[in-house]
C-alpha cells in the first residue's frame, strides 16, 4: 500500500506538470471559446487564467500523497481538483483519465499512510498490516479495467476486421526496427487478438504468483509498445507501477529501501528511514478499520462492475450511437471520422445562414463534436444562444451530418429536417440520430 501511495503520487505530480510544460492548460482549458460539458456537471465552469492555480492545486497534493503528508486531506484536495479538471471539457475525456478519477476516490478510503509516510512518522502509527481487503479492492479495479477492456474487444470489427488497428498501423511506418511491418496484415490480426488475449488474462496471470513475473512482463512490454505505436502520454506507464500492487511484501520492501536511500527520504528534511521505521515496529502491529470504509468500497467496486453495462439499455448500436460508451473502459476500439454542417435558420421567415465552425471551436473540438451525438446538440444549442443574442430571432439549428466508422464508408448520421433547438439532452436515447446501416456483432 505504500508502496503503491507513493508510485501513485509521484506520476500524478508528473502528469500535471508535463500538461504545463507542453502548454495543454492553455490550449485545451482557457484559449477555446467555447467548452463541452457533461450532462448534469454543467455548473463545472472553466475557470480562466486560474485554471493554472488549479493545476497547482493538483501537483502539490499529489506530491503530498506520495509522501503521505496529510494523506486524507491530500487525496480529497487531488480528487477533487483533478476530477474538476476533467469536468470542464468532455472533448479531453481519455478512459484512464477517468481511471485516476476513480483510483484517488477509492484511495480516500484505504489507509495508504499507514507505512513508511509522515504521517506515520508524526502520529506514530506505523504498521505492518493493513486489512487484506483494503489492498485487494485496489487489485480488483486494476483487474476490471483490464477485463472489461478484453470484453469490449469481443466484436467483429476487432476481431474480423482487425479495425481499427488496419487504419492505425500502417501510418506508423517510421518507427525504427518494427515500422516496415506495421503495414502487414497478418500484422493488424496479431496485435487484435494478442491485444484482446492480454486483457483478459492479464489479471489472472497477476493474480496467480506462479505466473506474476511473466504477467508483469508482459504488462511492461504491452505498455512501452502501446506508447510507442500511440499518443496515450504517461497512463503505459501508470498501468506499469499500478502492477506492483500483485506482488508479495518482499519486493515492496526492497522498493521502499531503495526510495529510502536514494530519494532523500532520509534527509533532514523528511527524515522517514526504512530501516528506522521497520526496526520500531512490533510485527503484530495492526489496526481496525471503519467499518463504514469497507462498505463504502464494497458498493463503489457494485457500480464499477455494474456501470459499464449500462448501454444495453439501449436499443441502437452502440458505437454509431456511443449512448453508454463512456467510462466502460472501452479503450482503442473506434475510428470515426465526421462532418457537420450547420444551419441557422428564421423559423418564420426561412432566411438561414451556414456556420463556420472553426470561428467557435478549436479544431480538437470540432474533430470531436463531429463524431458524438450529444456534442453536436450541445453546440447546436450554442449556437442557438450565441446568435439570439446577436439579436437573431425564432431561430432553428440543423445539420448535415456524415459518419465514416472503422473504414465504413460515410453514412448519415443526424436527421438534417430536426431541429436540434426543440430537442433536450438526457440520458434516453436520441431519436435524431439516424440508423446504421450495418450491423457490428458482439459484445
Amino acid at each position: 500500500m505504500a508502496v503503491f501511495r507513493i508510485f501513485f503520487g509521484v506520476m500524478m505530480f508528473l502528469s500535471m506538470f508535463r500538461f504545463w510544460a507542453n502548454g495543454w492548460i492553455e490550449k485545451l482549458y482557457i484559449a477555446p471559446k467555447f467548452h463541452f460539458s457533461y450532462y448534469g456537471f454543467d455548473w463545472v465552469q472553466p475557470l480562466g487564467v486560474y485554471t493554472y492555480f488549479l493545476f497547482i492545486l493538483c501537483g502539490i497534493s499529489a506530491l503530498a500523497i506520495a509522501v503521505g503528508f496529510k494523506y486524507r486531506w491530500a487525496v480529497l484536495v487531488f480528487f477533487l481538483s483533478f476530477t474538476y479538471i476533467e469536468l470542464i471539457d468532455k472533448t479531453t475525456y481519455l478512459n484512464h483519465y477517468y481511471f485516476i478519477s476513480v483510483l484517488s476516490f477509492l484511495l480516500f478510503f484505504l489507509p495508504a499512510n499507514r507505512y513508511f509516510s509522515w504521517d506515520a512518522k508524526q502520529k506514530k502509527m506505523d504498521s505492518f498490516y493493513v486489512p487484506q481487503w483494503t489492498v485487494d479492492s485496489i487489485k480488483m479495479l486494476i483487474s476490471l479495467v483490464y477485463f472489461y477492456a478484453g470484453l469490449a474487444k469481443l466484436n467483429s470489427d476487432w476481431l474480423v476486421k482487425a479495425m481499427p488497428l488496419k487504419i492505425w498501423l500502417p501510418s506508423k511506418y517510421d518507427i525504427p526496427l518494427i515500422g516496415n511491418l506495421m503495414g502487414q496484415e497478418w500484422v493488424h490480426y496479431a496485435f487484435s487478438w494478442g491485444g484482446l488475449g492480454y486483457d483478459l488474462l492479464i489479471p489472472f496471470l497477476l493474480l496467480y504468483k506462479r505466473t506474476r513475473w511473466i504477467g508483469f512482463i508482459l504488462v511492461v512490454v504491452f505498455h512501452v509498445l502501446t506508447r510507442v505505436l500511440f499518443p496515450i502520454g504517461i497512463f503505459p506507464f501508470i498501468m506499469i507501477v499500478s502492477a506492483f500492487i500483485f506482488f508479495d511484501a518482499k519486493i515492496h520492501r526492497k522498493i521502499l529501501a531503495f526510495i529510502s536511500k536514494v530519494c532523500l527520504l532520509e534527509s533532514k528534511i523528511f527524515k522517514i528511514s526504512k530501516t528506522a521505521v521497520g526496526n520500531k515496529i512490533k510485527a503484530n502491529t495492526t489496526f481496525v478499520i471503519k467499518p463504514l470504509n469497507a462498505y463504502v468500497v464494497a458498493g463503489f467496486i457494485l457500480i464499477q462492475l455494474l456501470f459499464p453495462w449500462r448501454y444495453l439499455l439501449y436499443p441502437n448500436e452502440l458505437f454509431w450511437t456511443e449512448e453508454g460508451y463512456r467510462f466502460s473502459w472501452r479503450v482503442m476500439l473506434m475510428e470515426k471520422a465526421g462532418y457537420a454542417q450547420f444551419t441557422v435558420k428564421d423559423g418564420i421567415t426561412g432566411k438561414k445562414f451556414a456556420v463556420n465552425n472553426s470561428d467557435f471551436l478549436t479544431s480538437f473540438q470540432e474533430k470531436q463534436m463531429s463524431v458524438q451525438p450529444d456534442f453536436i446538440l450541445e453546440y447546436a444549442h450554442y449556437l442557438g444562444e450565441y446568435f439570439t443574442a446577436q439579436g437573431h430571432q425564432n431561430l432553428e439549428v440543423y445539420v448535415e451530418s456524415y459518419i465514416a466508422l472503422n473504414g465504413r464508408l460515410s453514412q448519415p448520421y443526424i436527421d438534417p429536417k430536426v431541429n436540434l433547438l426543440a430537442e433536450e439532452d438526457s440520458f434516453l436515447p436520441k431519436s435524431f440520430l439516424l440508423p446504421f446501416n450495418d450491423t457490428i456483432k458482439g459484445l
